[in-house]
């Protein structure tokens, strides 16, 4: 099999980002929800605030249609409130004109002074029913028009979704230059694989094995080569990290004592991407996991069967989780998005047992969309390139 290639080939060091849960998925018991952990803005702001004192490097304020908060607004809101870590702003393409889009992305990025990256959403509208490549096409126009706003001045542009003729714009250039914020991107189908082949910067996969993994990351790196491109590999994933492995297990039953079989159902399928090929992959990892839900050491599937989307974590002692997270370095991931329930104390004992112990870095800065001039916190002092 041929190597993985990847943009940060000589990077040293890993991006190390946590989770805003402003769509309703905030839980001391999953399923069970409590007033003090409603994803109203004083707790997400909190959390926010928290990470980015204690040395994330960046987090994903995520995007629904049907709960939460406007995921734009609140980086925005943000923006004051924080220093140094960046924001990943999800956008569901088609939900906004592109070239509005274009304008709100580009006023956020100078508001924030270039710590925003983007993740790239292509899942259905509500009332919506567009096959994958139909939902990839879309938001590929979307990134098209995206660029040609930041670079040109004038939009002229024809697709299978938009028809912009001559819409003369002052170029709404972005803080970072070289490119524009980092496009990060989920999907698992050829035709979103192909997308993130040809224009993104971040491939984001759900947790699985690292067997199945490296077979992603072998299709992706192949793929971008034919696109005289190369991109970098993120893990989105749960965390539960305790003093002792004893203890971490116990946080992992107590999380889901709660909920019953049919409850955890009606969660997953509520879900926008409910039916889509990246949940389906997550739900045949759980039917290869052991009697207590552990497909492989420290990789716990149990998360799963309350959630759609990312459905395992790592569970362990800070040896462990330090150790599993080199394992996925090694194997060429830059990008790592953790969160934990309830959101906000797990930030804070990742950041106790084990951050300290990461070399981080910015993506922007490393892809040299902007100066290496943001402060560090005093934690991370001496441990970022």
């Amino acid at each position: 099999m041929n190597k993985i290639r990847i943009t940060s080939e000589a990077l040293e060091g890993t991006e190390i980002s946590w989770f805003a849960p402003i769509c309703n998925g905030d839980f001391e018991y999953l399923g069970q929800f409590d007033d003090h952990l409603k994803s109203d803005w004083k707790n997400t702001s909190t959390i926010v605030q928290t990470a980015d004192q204690l040395g994330y490097r960046n987090v994903l304020c995520p995007s629904s249609y049907q709960v939460g908060q406007d995921t734009l607004t609140f980086a925005a809101a943000l923006a004051p409130l924080t220093k140094s870590i960046n924001l990943l702003a999800a956008i569901r393409c088609g939900e906004v004109h592109p070239p509005m889009l274009a304008r709100a992305l580009a006023t956020l990025d100078h508001i924030l002074n270039g710590r925003l990256t983007i993740n790239i959403i292509s899942s259905n509208l509500p009332g919506e029913d567009l096959d994958s490549e139909g939902r990839y096409q879309r938001s590929r126009e979307v990134i098209q028009i995206l660029k040609q706003a930041w670079t040109r001045d004038e939009i002229d542009f024809e697709g299978e979704f938009y028809k912009i003729k001559g819409l003369k714009t002052e170029p709404v250039q972005p803080y970072q230059q070289n490119g524009g914020p980092l496009l990060y991107f989920g999907g698992y189908s050829p035709a979103g694989v192909a997308l993130c082949a040809e224009y993104c910067d971040v491939y984001l996969m759900w947790p699985e094995t690292k067997s199945r993994l490296l077979e992603l990351m072998h299709n992706m790196s192949a793929k971008a080569a034919e696109k005289g491109r190369t991109v970098d590999f993120g893990l989105r994933i749960h965390m539960i990290v305790r003093e002792t492995e004893e203890e971490a297990r116990a946080h992992a039953k107590k999380i889901m004592s709660k909920i019953d079989i049919q409850q955890g159902d009606e969660i997953r399928e509520r879900a926008q991407d409910a039916k889509s090929l990246g949940v389906s992959r997550q739900s045949e990892m759980r039917e290869l996991a052991d009697m207590d839900g552990f497909v492989e050491p420290s990789l716990w599937t149990g998360i799963g069967r309350a959630r759609s989307g990312c459905g395992a974590a790592l569970v362990g002692n800070p040896d462990q989780i330090y150790h599993k997270i080199q394992e996925y370095i090694d194997m060429g991931i830059r990008s790592f998005i953790f969160s934990g329930y309830p959101h906000h104390e797990e930030c804070k004992l990742f950041a106790k047992y084990v951050l300290p112990r990461l070399k981080t870095v910015s993506l922007p800065e490393a892809y040299g969309r902007r100066p290496k001039n943001q402060p560090l916190t005093p934690l991370a002092k001496g441990k970022r390139k």
